[in-house]
C-alpha cells in the first residue's frame, strides 16, 4: 500500500464505477473534458466504467443502476466543495479523493488561508471587502498591483489583477458576479509552481510560464503559449522543502488522495501557498498528468491509482485529517 491505499491489480475488482462529470458550475466545461478523458483511459484499463453528468437527479442513477464506486470528475462548487461527497457518503458509495471537511475548506480560499496561518504555513496577506469602497481601502493598505476573485470559484473565474485605482469598480463587478465572497490580496512577482499530489505523496514540481498577464482561464486549459518545466530548475533540496510544504498544506485542509498544491516565490525567493485543487484538471493541457509522466506514470495509470484512493475508510476523510 501507498499512503494508505491498496493496490488493485484487477480491473474487475473496482466494479461498476460511475465517471461524475459535467454538473452546474462556471467549469462545467473542462469537467466534461476531465471526465471524458478519465473515461477513455478507465474503459482502456479494461474497468466496467460509465459517464453520468451531475445535473438534476443524477443521483438516482447512482442508485438504480448499481454502481459500486465513484470517481469524482467534477470541478468547482456542487462537485469540488464537499457537496457531492457528502451525497455520495450518505449513499454509501465509495468516491475518490478528498471526503466532505478536505472539499469544502479547499474550495474555501479564505478559510484555507486562515488554516495555513495557523500552521505556521506561508500565504500572501488579504482581506475580504463587502463592497466597491472596502476594496479600495484594501488595495491601499496592501499596495499595488493587487489581485481580485471570488473566494468560491476555481480556474482563476472572475479573477482581475488591479494596477491602478481606476480598476477597483471594475474587478468588484467581475468577482462579485460569481455569487461568492470577494478576496483581494497582493500581487506577487516571482516564480509560479504547482505541486500534483497523488496518494498523498508529491510529484515533480512544474514550473509555469504564461505569456497573459497571469496562469488565467484560457492559459490553464486552451493556450498552446503556456509553458511547463518539469524538472522545475530549482536546486534539489529546494524542490524537496517545497515538496514537504505542499504535502503540509494539503493535510492542513484535511485533503486526501490525490490534488494540487499552487504556490509562488516571491521577489525575495520565499514560498508564498496560493491554493488547493482537490479535484484538478485531467485535460490535455492539465499539470498533474504532466507531473506524473515525469514521475513515470502515463495517464491511464494515473486514472487507476486515482481510483484506488476510492478505498480509503471515510475515518480517514474526516476531522482526524485536519488535526
Amino acid at each position: 500500500m501507498t499512503g494508505g491505499y491498496p493496490k488493485i491489480s484487477s480491473a474487475a475488482d473496482f466494479g461498476k464505477v460511475a465517471v461524475l462529470m459535467g454538473g452546474d458550475s462556471a467549469e462545467r466545461e473542462i469537467s466534461l473534458l476531465t471526465g471524458e478523458a478519465v473515461l477513455a483511459a478507465l474503459l482502456e484499463r479494461g474497468v466496467d466504467a460509465r459517464g453520468l453528468d451531475a445535473t438534476g437527479s443524477f443521483w438516482q442513477a447512482l442508485v438504480a443502476d448499481g454502481y459500486d464506486r465513484v470517481w469524482i470528475a467534477l470541478h468547482g462548487r456542487g462537485g469540488e466543495d464537499g457537496t457531492v461527497q457528502g451525497l455520495l457518503e450518505y449513499l454509501n458509495l465509495p468516491y475518490t479523493g478528498s471526503g466532505v471537511l478536505g472539499s469544502a475548506l479547499a474550495m474555501d480560499k479564505v478559510r484555507t488561508k486562515q488554516v495555513w496561518q495557523a500552521a505556521g504555513l506561508p500565504t500572501a496577506p488579504w482581506a475580504t471587502p463587502s463592497s466597491a469602497q472596502e476594496l479600495a481601502v484594501a488595495v491601499q493598505r496592501l499596495g499595488l498591483p493587487a489581485v481580485v476573485k471570488p473566494v468560491l470559484e476555481g480556474s482563476s473565474i472572475g479573477m482581475t489583477k488591479v494596477t491602478s485605482a481606476a480598476d477597483i469598480d471594475t474587478a468588484w463587478r467581475i468577482a462579485s458576479e460569481a455569487d461568492s465572497p470577494v478576496m483581494v490580496e497582493p500581487w506577487i512577482e516571482g516564480g509560479e509552481y504547482t505541486a500534483g499530489i497523488l496518494q498523498d505523496q508529491a510529484l515533480p514540481l512544474i514550473r509555469i510560464e504564461a505569456d497573459n498577464t497571469f496562469y488565467d482561464y484560457q492559459a490553464k486549459y486552451f493556450s498552446d503559449q503556456t509553458r511547463y518545466h518539469c524538472p522545475c530548475g530549482l536546486p534539489m533540496a529546494e524542490q524537496q522543502r517545497y515538496a514537504d510544504m505542499a504535502l503540509q498544506a494539503f493535510a492542513a485542509v484535511g485533503a486526501a488522495g490525490w490534488g494540487r498544491v499552487d504556490f509562488m516565490l516571491d521577489a525575495s525567493g520565499e514560498p508564498l501557498i496560493l491554493e488547493v485543487n482537490t479535484v484538478p484538471g485531467m485535460t490535455g493541457h492539465s499539470l498533474v498528468p504532466m507531473a506524473a509522466a515525469a514521475a513515470g506514470i502515463d495517464f491511464g495509470g494515473l486514472v487507476w491509482r486515482i481510483l484506488e484512493t476510492s478505498y480509503a475508510p471515510n475515518q480517514q476523510r474526516g476531522a482526524s485529517d485536519a488535526a
